[in-house]
C-alpha cells in the first residue's frame, strides 16, 4: 500500500480516500449488518450512533460472513432458509444502499468468516458438506471468486479480522471441538502460516479491528456463552486481554471504522438480542452501542470503514 506520510494537496488526499488507503481525515461512515435468520439488514452509522434501516437481503438467510472495502460490502449469505447451504453471495454499495449479485463462493457453505483489504476479501467457507479448510478470494474490482491458500484445518464457526497486509482467522470448531487455533493469512503471496492463539478454546464469535490490532470476541467457552475478548496486535502477532462484552453472549458479529468496532452480541441467555456494544480502541472502552431493530443472532456484518484498516 502506499505510504501516505509527509505532505499531500487536497487532491491527492481525495484520491486516497477514494482507493481507500488514506486515513487523514476518514474512518469510515456507516457499518452493514445482516441480522440473521431473516432478510433485514440494518445501517449503523458510527456518528452519532445511529441505527436506521439498510436495503434488504436477497433471500432470508443466517450464519453467513461478510467482508468488503470503502465502496462495497459483499455478504455470503450462509444458510438460506428455504434451501439450505448456499453459494450465494450479495453486493452491497455504500453510497447507493443498492444490493446486487456478487460472485458466488466455490461451493455451498455456512457459519463461514471473512477478513479483507482494499482489494480482496478472504472468505472460509466454514461448513461446506462437512467442515472445510476451503478459502475463497473474492476480488472487488471484477466481483470475481477464485481459489485462495486452505485453512491448517478444517473449521466452522470461526471469526475473523485483520488489516492491509494479513487477516487473521480464528478457526472456531476443529474436529468436533472448539479450538485455540488462529491463522495468519498475508495477502501478498496468498499464504497461510500460525497464529498466535486465542486465549481458551472456543466458537461461534465475533471480531472486528483496526489498522493495529483486531479485538476477538471468543463466544462459545466451555460449552457456555462467554464474555470473553481477546486483542490480537498485528505487529508481534500477540494475543493480550481486551475489555470483557458488556453480556455472556455467542454467534454474534461485528464491524467497525478507526476509532471504534460495534459488536452485534448475538444470543444472550439462550435467546437473540438486539444488544451491540461499541469497543473504542483507544483506551480499550466498553459502552452500549445503538441497538439492532430485531432481535437476532447468527448475522454478518461489513463496513466502509476500511481506511482504519487497510492502511
Amino acid at each position: 500500500m502506499p505510504n501516505y506520510s509527509g505532505s499531500w494537496n487536497l487532491v491527492q488526499q481525495m484520491q486516497g480516500v477514494a482507493a481507500g488507503n488514506w486515513s487523514g481525515g476518514y474512518s469510515g461512515t456507516v457499518g452493514i449488518f445482516a441480522l440473521g435468520s431473516s432478510t433485514t439488514r440494518n445501517k449503523y452509522i458510527y456518528s452519532g450512533c445511529i441505527n436506521t434501516t439498510a436495503t434488504a437481503v436477497s433471500a432470508a438467510s443466517s450464519e453467513g460472513a461478510a467482508a468488503g472495502n470503502s465502496t462495497i460490502g459483499i455478504f455470503a449469505l450462509g444458510y438460506v432458509c428455504a434451501v439450505g447451504a448456499s453459494t450465494t453471495r450479495d453486493k452491497y454499495t455504500y453510497s447507493s444502499c443498492i444490493v446486487a449479485s456478487g460472485g458466488a463462493a466455490s461451493a455451498a457453505s455456512f457459519y463461514g468468516s471473512a477478513a479483507s483489504n482494499s482489494t480482496t476479501g478472504i472468505f472460509a467457507l466454514g461448513y461446506a458438506s462437512g467442515r472445510s479448510t476451503t478459502r475463497n478470494k473474492y476480488t472487488y474490482a471484477s466481483c470475481t471468486s477464485a481459489s485462495a491458500t486452505a485453512a491448517s484445518s478444517a473449521s466452522s464457526q470461526g471469526s475473523a479480522a485483520g488489516n492491509s497486509t494479513v487477516g487473521i482467522f480464528a478457526l472456531g470448531v476443529v474436529s468436533c471441538y472448539n479450538s485455540t487455533i488462529r491463522d495468519k493469512y498475508t495477502y501478498s503471496g496468498c499464504t497461510s502460516a500460525s497464529a498466535t492463539a486465542a486465549s481458551a478454546a472456543s466458537s461461534g464469535g465475533a471480531a472486528a479491528g483496526n489498522s493495529t490490532a483486531g479485538i476477538f470476541a471468543l463466544g462459545t467457552v466451555s460449552c457456555v456463552a462467554s464474555t470473553t475478548r481477546n486483542k490480537y496486535t498485528y505487529s508481534g502477532d500477540t494475543n493480550g486481554t481486551a475489555t470483557a462484552a458488556s453480556a455472556a453472549s455467542r454467534f454474534g458479529s461485528a464491524t467497525g471504522n478507526s476509532t471504534v468496532g460495534i459488536f452485534a452480541l448475538g444470543n444472550v441467555a439462550g435467546v437473540a438480542s438486539t444488544t451491540r456494544d461499541k469497543y473504542t480502541y483507544s483506551g480499550c472502552v466498553v459502552s452500549t452501542g445503538a441497538a439492532s431493530s430485531l432481535p437476532s443472532a447468527y448475522g454478518s456484518a461489513a463496513s466502509n470503514g476500511t481506511c482504519g484498516v487497510n492502511i
